[in-house]
């Protein structure tokens, strides 16, 4: 018997969350009408902050923690919850980093989160991750693919999944930000990526890419709480316009600011720079004065306080942050945008109550819809499910 038929109700919108974090992707799921019923996490800090909120959370390492615990806590039956969502520990993957893949033990925290996929049972799964898992090796110097291996894993379970790279300012967030996404469905349903909502051009403004002044220009001279620059690099950074870095510095003096970096090729977009509120920001890291990927503010001479980043990656401006001011930016730098999670938790319940597509015998036209829809499809989807039908 279908797992589905145990559990039939269609008001069934119980999400039990791992890896939780601040809980970015929890939020963005609560603002899509989703039930957040349980979390997990092991960093001290995240846990105060989820309790903050008055949350339940499992506090320590998922390795320790049964999925039956998991249910119980959640006073679910398996395979009851409508959603399981998580982001395991990501730095093996990350470009940014050594790429050991699952060789790494962070890497293969994955296997966890497939355990309480397997045991749980929920109708659907999110998984999301940074963008190098699309690219990283299961092993050092292997040719076999990490994402393979994670896509055979899952289908040996019976979920059915789509994948692929979101950028979350195309869904509202005021920030260029992108994340690995996938979505499982136990039942095969029709599941797809959600759909770009903001746009670089758009003729109806509320459509277009939100920038850094709408997110943060009523904070300018408000800022709360920041770190701040060395005050060599403070020296330097007032000579950067709105908008500009490194380049931006007078010729004579580029050489010593940028150190060994400035004979370094590509990747240094990040020095010296003085963001643009006319402009969505590019990605929030875990800190703003970090000497790569500076985030210093359009007009102020100081990084993005840690209220400017919370409204970057759209959090409640009363969302109530544990631990030191460091460890505080650590958590909203390394969440996933509530608007990009909203974007995703519609897409699952529209799958889930049958509203995603209109139902027609042909495409009007000569060919223009299907070229429309063709041309948001790249880059959108991948796996062994359509993108809509």
């Amino acid at each position: 018997m279908n797992a589905k038929q145990f559990f039939p109700s269609p008001d069934n919108r119980d999400v039990i969350s791992l890896f939780s974090g601040a809980m970015g992707m929890d939020i963005g799921l609560m603002q899509a009408g989703l039930k957040l019923k349980m979390t997990q996490e092991f960093d001290g800090a995240c846990i105060k902050t989820i309790k903050a909120q008055g949350h339940p959370v499992i506090e320590g390492d998922i390795r320790g923690v049964g999925p039956e615990a998991v249910l119980e806590s959640a006073s679910l039956r398996r395979a009851e919850p409508f959603l399981l969502c998580g982001g395991p520990p990501c730095q093996s993957f990350s470009t940014a980093g050594n790429r050991r893949g699952l060789s790494d033990i962070r890497g293969s925290l994955y296997r966890e989160f497939i355990r309480m996929v397997d045991h749980i049972k929920p109708r659907f799964f999110i998984m999301e991750n940074v963008k190098g898992l699309m690219s990283c090796n299961a092993e050092i110097n292997s040719e076999s693919s990490a994402l393979g291996m994670i896509l055979d894993d899952f289908h040996a379970l019976g979920y059915k999944t789509v994948y692929g790279i979101l950028d979350s300012v195309n869904y509202g967030v005021p920030q260029f930000r992108e994340r690995f996404i996938m979505i499982g469905s136990r039942d095969h349903e029709k599941i797809y990526l959600p759909l770009p909502t903001h746009f670089h051009i758009h003729q109806d403004p509320k459509y277009q890419w939100v920038t850094l002044h709408s997110a943060i220009g009523d904070l300018e001279d408000d800022p709360g709480e920041h770190l701040n620059f060395g005050a060599k690099r403070m020296e330097l950074l007032r000579l950067v316009p709105e908008g500009g870095n490194w380049r931006s510095l007078p010729e004579d003096i580029v050489q010593m600011a940028m150190g060994g970096a400035f004979k370094s090729i590509g990747g240094k977009v990040g020095f010296y720079r003085r963001l643009s509120y006319s402009q969505p920001c590019p990605t929030v890291t875990t800190s703003p004065v970090q000497k790569a990927s500076m985030l210093c503010h359009p007009r102020k001479d100081r990084p993005l306080s840690l209220k400017e980043y919370v409204r970057v990656q759209q959090f409640p401006d009363n969302w109530n942050f544990c631990g030191t001011l460091a460890g505080k930016y650590k958590q909203v730098g390394n969440a996933v945008p509530v608007g990009l999670a909203k974007a995703i938790g519609h897409t699952v319940i529209s799958v889930a109550d049958g509203k995603s597509t209109v139902d027609t015998k042909r495409i009007r036209g000569t060919g223009v819809h299907s070229k429309i829809l063709a041309a948001v499809e790249m880059g959108f989807i991948h796996g062994n499910a359509p993108l809509a039908s």
